[in-house]
């Protein structure tokens, strides 16, 4: 949902990325979910994309939702 949220915003994740102080590849495992990150850095990514509380909401559900089926 965030990569969705950056195209929309027509923002690239270089920019991106320089904009939330991260590399490129950082930013890349984030929008596939490849890897765990910070309350810091998601409410960057939340006020920089302006994503509705109700979609941050919904990223940290499925999160989540998908630890929980690799467990089962």
């Amino acid at each position: 949902m965030i990569k969705e949220y950056r195209i929309k915003r027509n923002l690239t994740q270089e920019t991106l990325a320089e904009k939330l102080d991260l590399s490129t590849r950082q930013l890349q495992r984030i929008e596939k979910d490849e890897t765990k990150t910070t309350i810091e850095t998601l409410k960057k990514i939340r006020k920089i994309l302006d994503i509705p509380d109700e979609d941050m909401v919904k990223i940290f559900y499925e999160k989540e939702e998908q630890k929980e089926s690799i467990l089962i």
